[in-house]
């Protein structure tokens, strides 16, 4: 036969899939954009016509093609946002990403409603944007496994900056407590996590009363040493405030060219 070698398998996969040798581990490929080539194809034979002489003008030989080149691949998407959300269950992580953004996480009164990551666009202004993904609820061990565990905490290495949202309503616990169990996962899954950038929000801050609110940002700052914003995101209070320090931060790490 005669004919042009046969069109390349391409497989279209999102922005920041991840591609690792499953025998080895080995990760061959980040593809934040471009394309790689894994495996090829083997050389095809030459058909009859090839071998065509003055004297021979219709052959009956051919040659056989070479088989191409088989590998096992695992594939693994992490997601590329500027701005992960962490909390634990129910913390409001959904309701937030609704309220700031086009995106229509599923929004439930009962831990684990977010079940695969949601992203979002988050307009500043008529310049200004940038990308927020919704991180599934972490709990204790998460960085072993542990509920949702590693099938999320992956997400959070790609974001500039990571955004701490502990729930102040009174099924929330403690949110010292809360806060510290998320970063601790975080920093136990990978060192890296540890250095990024991040905003600490008290968010449900409607539901406590203003001695309350004093009570617990004094408690916040003396055992963790960090100063949070309060907001609400079904009130919307703090939000625009939230953004705003949000974009800004984005800004000053690309400016800097610092991950």
């Amino acid at each position: 036969m005669t004919g042009k070698d046969g069109d390349p398998v391409i497989l279209k996969v999102p922005p920041g899939t991840q591609i690792l040798d499953a025998d080895t581990g080995d990760l061959l490929a980040d593809l934040t954009e471009g394309e790689f080539v894994p495996v090829r194809g083997g050389r095809g034979g030459k058909g009859n016509a090839s071998f065509a002489t003055a004297t021979r003008r219709a052959p009956r030989i051919c040659e056989e093609g070479r088989p191409g080149e088989g590998r096992e691949l695992v594939l693994e998407l992490k997601l590329i946002a500027d701005v992960g959300i962490v909390g634990l269950p129910n913390a409001g992580k959904s309701t937030l990403i609704s309220r700031i953004s086009a995106a229509r996480p599923k929004v439930a009164d009962y831990p684990f409603t977010t079940l695969v990551p949601s992203l979002g666009v988050v307009k500043v202004d008529e310049e200004k944007s940038f990308v927020v993904a919704d991180v599934p609820g972490l709990i204790e061990g998460a960085h072993q496994g542990v509920g949702l565990g590693h099938q999320f905490l992956r997400h959070v290495e790609r974001t500039s900056v990571i955004l701490h949202l502990v729930g102040l309503a009174t099924g929330d616990g403690d949110p010292v407590e809360g806060y510290l169990t998320v970063r601790r996962e975080l920093t136990q899954y990978a060192d890296d996590l540890a250095r990024k950038a991040s905003v600490v929000a008290l968010t449900k801050a409607d539901l406590i009363s203003s001695d309350e609110r004093s009570a617990i940002l004094e408690k916040f700052r003396e055992g963790t040493g960090v100063d949070p914003m309060l907001i609400s995101a079904t009130a919307g209070q703090g939000l625009t405030i939230l953004v705003g320090k949000l974009s800004e931060m984005i800004e000053d790490i690309k400016e800097s060219g610092d991950d």
